[in-house]
């Protein structure tokens, strides 16, 4: 009797299995008008899904693994940190698919937790991730770091950053290279705030430490033939290794990149309704994908790498290190910093959105932890910039808000362009940014094996803090 219950049982699972299978599964004539849509929406861009194995001919070479092997010590290792405590890996986690684990950094001062445990003096944003940044013509969210000619492996035109450094940088041949000179000299960041000296002691100064390991003198002689024959490191090699690392950090083979090479079951019905959507331009407000652009320069990164008003909250950490712009030392200027120009105050670059399934916390300064709330961020500024709450945020990050007013004053444009999307739209649009686009292989548990299990200094690791669950809907 057993045995005959058990069987109809089992009867009765796979019946119904099979009709909710024939039930999701969209109407075929639905399915391809879908599809032919959707095709001719990334046709019209350019959109290819190959720009992952398009890294090596952009480089002109093979990445080398071995140089890029050192770069992976050097991003763990806080030898680079002059005030001893940070790594590149303490704002930029593994643990969080190399994103900060924190919706503002924590940078020097740290307690040497990467995750929600981390502590100590908050700067002003949120590190941005490090996945795909091989083909970002912009780095940070003030744009400091620009290829002139906005292509980041092209140094023909020169490669900008802020002064002392200004063009003197160009001669690396990636703008991952030239930006490698930077975070170990920022004193919030690694540098700290106890050693005297410019930009160029400093670095002089983490090269000797660094050139003193004979570990770290081995791997990079395996490489280099001059450092193997007894000359001194210089920098520059420091800044190649990262740069090599970061290069092994593509992960640009999502559900979206797998339906443009021809795989129309990559994405489900709804989130190709939700990529014609983010496509497609309405007379308000303008599409998803102007500003998050996937042609040309932007390399399929879903950005146009330009500095934008959004008018997102400006929240203010308790306990920090460094000044906050305006009367009232609360508010983030952005690419004004930079600039001295007025005009653009509050401008941020646009953010990439490969990968957000992974991301903790959103906007620069990390305002939203919720995808959801970032979205609707863009539809309805002026109802959510006037209502933001910090009651999401951890409590080191509830000191105040920043003023809004002249935020609005400055996007009044967007304001007057933007609507709210029917639910079931915003749904769609939802599912697609956050699951069409995101890699598997950028999984914190793909990134754990990264890691070293000691490193050449013989200092420390960071403690990261795995399995972080971060909300994605409110």
């Amino acid at each position: 009797m057993r045995t005959v219950l058990s069987t109809l049982f089992l009867t009765l699972v796979i019946a119904g299995a099979a009709v909710l299978y024939l039930w999701s599964r969209p109407d075929p004539a639905v399915d391809a008008a879908l599809n032919e849509a959707l095709t001719e929406k990334l046709r019209i861009r350019g959109y290819t899904g190959l720009i992952e194995e398009s890294l090596e001919e952009r480089l002109g070479r093979a990445v080398d693994l071995r140089l890029a092997d050192v770069g992976r010590f050097l991003f763990f290792d806080p030898v680079l940190s002059l005030a001893g405590d940070n790594s590149c890996s303490g704002c930029h986690g593994p643990n969080v698919s190399f994103n900060d684990s924190r919706p503002i950094s924590i940078g020097v001062g740290n307690n040497g937790v990467v995750g929600p445990g981390r502590r100590g003096p908050h700067n002003q944003r949120r590190a941005p991730s490090l996945i795909n940044a091989a083909f970002y013509p912009r780095l940070m969210w003030d744009s400091r770091f620009t290829s002139t000619s906005f292509d980041p492996f092209n140094n023909a035109l020169g490669f900008l950053f802020p002064e002392p450094e200004g063009s003197s940088l160009s001669y690396m041949n990636h703008l991952l290279g030239a930006q490698a000179f930077t975070p170990v000299v920022n004193r919030v960041e690694m540098a700290g705030f106890q050693f005297a000296g410019d930009n160029d002691a400093m670095r002089d100064e983490i090269v000797q430490r660094v050139n003193a390991i004979a570990e770290y003198r081995r791997l990079f002689g395996e490489v280099f033939a001059d450092i193997r024959g007894g000359v001194p490191l210089r920098y520059e090699h420091i800044a190649l290794a990262l740069a090599e690392f970061q290069f092994t950090l593509i992960r640009a083979d999502a559900p979206i990149d797998r339906f443009a090479r021809g795989d129309n079951d990559a994405m489900t019905a709804d989130q190709k309704r939700g990529a014609i959507i983010f496509f497609t331009p309405d007379v308000r407000p303008p599409s998803c994908g102007e500003c998050h652009k996937v042609d040309a320069y932007a390399n399929e990164m879903f950005s146009d790498f330009e500095p934008h008003v959004l008018a997102v909250p400006q929240v203010l950490p308790a306990f920090r290190n460094m000044r906050f712009d305006g009367p009232g030392e609360d508010e983030d200027y952005g690419l004004e910093q930079q600039t001295g120009n007025e005009a653009d105050r509050y401008k941020f670059r646009t953010s990439p959105l490969r990968n957000l399934a992974f991301q903790p916390a959103f906007m620069h300064n990390g305002a939203y932890v919720c995808l959801e709330d970032a979205v609707r961020h863009h539809l309805e500024v002026y109802d959510l910039a006037r209502s933001y709450e910090l009651d999401k945020l951890d409590p080191d990050l509830r000191a105040s808000v920043g003023p809004v007013e002249p935020m609005l004053e400055s996007v009044q444009t967007l304001i007057d362009a933007s609507r709210p999307l029917p639910d079931e739209e915003f749904d769609q649009v939802l599912d697609f940014v956050l699951n069409a686009l995101t890699d598997p292989g950028a999984h914190p548990d793909s990134l754990r094996a990264l890691v070293p299990a000691s490193l050449p200094s013989g200092l420390p690791l960071h403690h990261f803090e795995w399995g972080i669950q971060s909300p994605k809907g409110c």
